[in-house]
């Protein structure tokens, strides 16, 4: 069992920047990966971006934006939002896949065995 908990969510102005972390915790944490998703109203959760000790992928929509980061340590993901668009509200969730899945995996919401509670992301024009 995995637990995730994200923060760091809130409003902000478009050109805005915000800064989500995601804690994991639990027995089997260190046998799972973390990646970021999102989710907006009424579709299913897409890929934002993944960080791993040598893997680092980003959703075309986000990159050259967002920045994903992490403290192996801490078993804590972050992922940093510059230049934040309106079309980036969405509730914003960190997931574990099981390492044993690879890294395609990670791109992949159907492979991701646990979700944290998502935190919402505003942002206005």
């Amino acid at each position: 069992q995995v637990e995730l908990v994200e923060s760091g969510g809130g409003p902000v102005q478009a050109g805005g920047s915000l800064r989500l972390s995601c804690v994991a915790s639990g027995r089997s944490v260190s046998d799972y990966r973390m990646g970021w998703f999102r989710q907006f109203p009424g579709k299913e959760r897409e890929f934002v971006a993944v960080w791993t000790d040598d893997y680092v992928y980003y959703a075309d929509s986000v990159k050259g934006r967002f920045i994903a980061s992490g403290d192996n340590a801490k078993y804590t993901r972050y992922l940093q939002m510059n230049n934040l668009k309106p079309e980036d509200t969405a509730v914003y969730f960190c997931g574990a896949v099981p390492k044993y899945k690879g890294y395609f995996a990670l791109r992949e919401d159907y492979q991701y065995i646990f979700w944290g509670q998502g935190t919402q992301v505003t942002v206005s024009s």
